[in-house]
């Protein structure tokens, strides 16, 4: 039977999603409790990985198991051998033909920094400091530049191996409550350290080091040199995936 799981985690002792030999992963997580409650080796697949150190507040797997277990139950049976890094928030019997990567239509990341002279060690595990007042107008013209269709090839970590670098933001917003900051960001899909370099590219409009001209060249010339730099991996999170339906009955 295939199973749809809903999954939060702590990402900072993580080396990603995916199974690597370097590190312990979000998915050898799981692989290992469905190992200990059933004795299957089972593949959990994801809407799509995170990177080392990237936190997932709604990230969305499924599993094929053999094992007879209610659909609903499977949540706190997973919950009893996971680390305390990992939870499972919901599960439910997959509908017809669902994939959790494949299936997917929007994901939706918030990267979260605050502003304060001086770093705060109790916001620091999940949130950048940023040093200095941030023009938070400049930095909502930077993020309502992204929206759209648009090459982000000048976005993308030079490593990275994909047909193409365009993708389409549906929407990208700046939230501000006191001292912290929150670029909240809605796309169908998102190249490796995309999210992060359009977070620091909005920061250094925001500080006056970047014109907002710099932005627009960026997605036409496909230049890095015009972006900002790569926020690192702490502050952002997968906060859902949009499958079109609901998956969970969270709307009952």
């Amino acid at each position: 039977m295939r199973y749809a799981l809903k999954v939060a985690y702590d990402g900072t002792h993580f080396c990603g999603w995916q199974i690597q030999p370097n590190g312990p992963s979000v998915q050898q997580a799981l692989s290992d409790a469905a190992f200990a409650l059933f004795g299957e080796r089972a593949v959990f697949t994801a809407s799509g990985r995170t990177d080392s150190g990237v936190h997932a507040a709604g990230q969305v797997c499924h599993v094929d198991l053999e094992a007879d277990i209610p659909p609903e139950k499977l949540a706190d049976a997973l919950n009893c051998r996971l680390p305390p890094s990992v939870a499972v928030l919901a599960s439910a019997a997959a509908p017809q033909g669902f994939d959790a990567n494949r299936s997917a239509k929007k994901k939706t990341y918030v990267y979260n920094m605050y502003t304060s002279p001086r770093r705060n060690p109790l916001k620091d595990r999940y949130s950048q400091h940023i040093k200095g007042a941030l023009d938070i107008s400049l930095m909502r013209g930077a993020a309502a530049l992204f929206v759209g269709e648009h090459d982000f090839k000048a976005y993308c970590a030079s490593r990275s191996q994909v047909k193409t670098t365009v993708r389409t933001v549906y929407s990208c917003e700046v939230e501000r409550e006191g001292e912290d900051v929150r670029l909240v960001v809605c796309g169908g899909g998102f190249l490796y350290n995309m999210v992060r370099t359009m977070a620091g590219t909005a920061v250094e409009c925001a500080l006056g080091r970047l014109p907002l001209s710099a932005v627009v060249r960026s997605l036409g010339e496909r230049d890095r040199a015009l972006v900002g730099k790569t926020m690192p991996a702490k502050g952002l999170v997968l906060l859902s995936v949009d499958y079109g339906r609901d998956i969970f009955g969270e709307g009952r």
